[in-house]
């Protein structure tokens, strides 16, 4: 199963699905997409992004390589198709974190997907966060919130909204949403399954607390 989350720079989208895989490490993984800036410090190639020359990202974007991509503050960033394909094929939940306009793109291909949009409490502490990240100027900073303030007219296309105040708290609805996607969504072939029998676990003694993705 595919999950989208977006978010405005600031919002904590990373750290939690960091916290999700890091919970889930045989469930749950990150698409890794790919960009064309340069690594930040502690960012490793491959597990944090795909950090591509910009010659290369174009020539795989002439030959059709992405499912979408976009340019932030003179960078590229996109999803390559096949290797979220190839991660798809492998099982579990696939976390694709992007940019709204992405995720309006990859709507088209996946418009069965939960989209999950993060935000923390209030402008103000996106300012905070953007801040104590000691990553980007003053300048910088200001645009960010800027483009926030317009990611944030995106949410109606989004299908949950999750505060994040408390890491550990926006954790669990995020668990809560992909649970609920993952064990009682119907997708087909549900009432052959119950005549089988195969839903004879999911009785009084199973944990409602368990996480499942099937």
């Amino acid at each position: 199963m595919l999950a989208v989350i977006s978010g405005p720079a600031g919002s904590g989208k990373t750290t939690l699905v960091e916290e999700l895989t890091r919970a889930h490490p045989e469930s749950v993984r990150r698409a890794v997409t790919a960009t064309t800036r340069l690594p930040r410090p502690g960012e490793i190639d491959g597990r944090d992004y795909h950090f591509l020359s910009r010659g290369k990202f174009e020539q795989m974007l002439s030959e059709g390589d992405f499912l979408e991509y976009n340019v932030f503050n003179g960078n590229y960033y996109g999803t390559p198709r096949q290797a979220l394909l190839d991660d798809l094929a492998r099982g579990g939940i696939v976390i694709l974190v992007i940019d709204v306009n992405g995720a309006g793109a990859v709507r088209r291909f996946f418009p069965d997907a939960p989209y999950i949009f993060v935000i923390p409490p209030t402008p103000g502490e996106l300012r905070r966060r953007l801040e104590r990240r000691g990553t980007e100027t003053a300048e910088d900073v200001g645009k960010r919130v800027s483009i926030a303030e317009r990611e944030i007219d995106s949410l109606p296309k989004y299908d949950f909204l999750v505060v994040n105040a408390i890491v550990a708290d926006a954790v669990r609805d995020i668990e809560a949403i992909l649970r609920a996607f993952g064990s009682l969504r119907i997708t087909g072939g549900e009432a052959e399954k119950w005549r089988a029998g195969k839903y004879a676990k999911k009785d009084r003694q199973a944990d409602p607390q368990a996480f499942r993705t099937s």
